[in-house]
């Protein structure tokens, strides 16, 4: 099958965490649904467009996610008001991510999104996008980067990782210097946009280059990296 590695960062980024929707939180990187999404800006896909590819390319591309550095996180005040009204509403805390830079791992699982996954590796490897791609908000552009493409082999057995583990990669190993991550990512966007509860995986990963040994069914990118996909 068909993967690629893409490099993603920005000087801020915002996942909105649906559970908390008055002073919003994010995630602690770029999810599934939010990546679809930035496809579909590079692409220049209006959002009416969008509207089907999100259930398609859910079920059709599997990605993976090293976080390059550190989870650094800030909150932000902020509200627009009437101006006859400056001080009637309290400002809402925003969480941000600061500095999040990410390499995200793809795999094409179906041959119906070939068209949309090969137009938008060589629009990354050109350097080109139709619409500005974001961190989650507008005013948290980011920047994408090619990597590599090629064949991805799928694989069962002894693996070690920088990208996340699903619990079917139970039990881990790590090394006795860093803490382990836990989030819970929605996988699947239906043709109303919304991310289906049942359809959210919970993930383990290391951060700064760090490492996760496993076991279990992984991919593998001929660069010679190892990915637990979803």
């Amino acid at each position: 099958m068909k993967g690629a590695l893409i490099e993603i960062e920005g000087n801020w980024g915002h996942f909105k965490k649906p559970e908390t929707n008055n002073n919003p939180l994010t995630h602690d990187f770029i999810t599934k649904t939010a990546f679809i999404g930035m496809i579909g800006a590079v692409l220049g896909i209006e959002r009416a467009e969008m509207k089907p590819l999100f259930p398609q390319l859910s079920e059709d591309i599997c990605y993976g996610v090293q976080i390059r550095g550190a989870v650094k996180k800030e909150s932000w005040s902020f509200k627009l008001r009437y101006a006859e009204n400056l001080f009637g509403k309290r400002p809402v805390q925003m969480e941000f991510l600061k500095k999040p830079c990410y390499t995200v791992a793809l795999s094409l699982h179906n041959e119906r999104s070939l068209q949309l996954f090969d137009q938008f590796v060589a629009a990354v490897q050109a350097s080109e996008a139709r619409f500005t791609p974001v961190l989650g908000l507008h005013n948290c552009p980011a920047n994408l980067r090619y990597i590599d493409s090629g064949e991805v082999v799928f694989v069962e057995g002894d693996f070690t990782t920088k990208g996340f583990v699903t619990e079917i990669n139970l039990p881990f190993k790590i090394s006795d210097d860093f803490r382990v991550g836990v989030e819970r990512v929605p996988t699947f966007q239906n043709d109303d946009f919304w991310n289906l509860p049942d359809k959210y995986v919970r993930v383990f990963y290391p951060s700064e280059g760090k490492e996760i040994s496993a076991s279990g069914k992984h991919y593998g990118f001929r660069d010679g990296s190892k990915w637990a996909l979803i």
